[in-house]
């Protein structure tokens, strides 16, 4: 239970020292008179990093909100992602609870709204990067950032020139929240205030689940993707006006 105080095994030997909540808090509660659960993953701890530990916790309280629908108990679900993705320090364990956390979504989202929010400066990627895109609505604001992998592991594969991840404008321009807005990638911008993600979460609670989740809507980004003229160097104009052309 919450109270055992359950740690990653894994860390110690490696030298790293582990937390009690493993970098993941989980809450249930209401939002203006709607049961949701709470699940937020916390960026100061190993980058955000999800593991064995963190990753069961996730899933297992996405897995009891989809239980709890079935049983007549509508449960919503807002996810916290700051995170770098899967700890590499526990390797295929991460990476699997990973996978448990993604289906879990699936799953709950057929019966009320998991929302993702993004909005510390650490960010969301790797393979809860593809988590973000399983959410019934998604919302970042101007820190925020979100990608499939982060700009060191590109800078060390693709070279500094063409990847500098020192440069922060040129990092946000790219990943950060205001373009992926711009680029029809999210549903929501929100200031860097409480109140207002607390008022656009609250209104999405209230909508309930969309008409069509944007996972479900594949085809379109690949006939956006298919149009792409691969041979100019892209910029992030062209990318906001590519993905604005697809779905005008």
């Amino acid at each position: 239970g919450p109270f055992d105080r359950v740690m990653s095994p894994w860390l110690a030997m490696q030298g790293v020292v582990p937390q009690a909540d493993d970098g993941v808090v989980v809450a249930k509660g209401t939002v203006d008179g709607l049961p949701v659960v709470i699940a937020a993953i916390e960026g100061s701890f190993q980058g955000g990093s999800m593991g064995e530990v963190g990753g069961a916790k996730m899933a297992g309280a996405l897995e009891l909100a989809a239980e709890d629908n079935r049983n007549g108990i509508p449960t919503a679900a807002i996810v916290l992602l700051e995170t770098g993705g899967v700890r590499l320090q526990e390797a295929n364990l991460g990476l699997a609870a990973i996978a448990e956390i993604h289906a879990a979504m699936v799953d709950l989202r057929q019966y009320q709204p998991v929302i993702g929010v993004v909005a510390g400066s650490v960010g969301c990627f790797g393979g809860m990067s593809i988590a973000a895109g399983l959410c019934s609505y998604l919302l970042v604001t101007q820190e925020a950032r979100l990608g499939l992998n982060g700009p060191q592991v590109i800078e060390q594969e693709a070279g500094i020139e063409e990847y500098d991840s020192r440069d922060r404008p040129f990092i946000w321009s790219l990943t950060g929240g205001e373009q992926r807005f711009a680029s029809d990638l999210v549903d929501g911008f929100a200031a860097d205030d409480v109140a207002d993600i607390r008022q656009q979460v609250s209104g999405w609670l209230k909508q309930g689940v969309p008409a069509t989740h944007r996972s479900g809507q594949y085809e379109l980004f690949l006939q956006c993707l298919a149009s792409l003229d691969t041979e100019p160097q892209i910029d992030p104009h062209s990318v906001r006006t590519l993905y604005q052309g697809a779905r005008s």
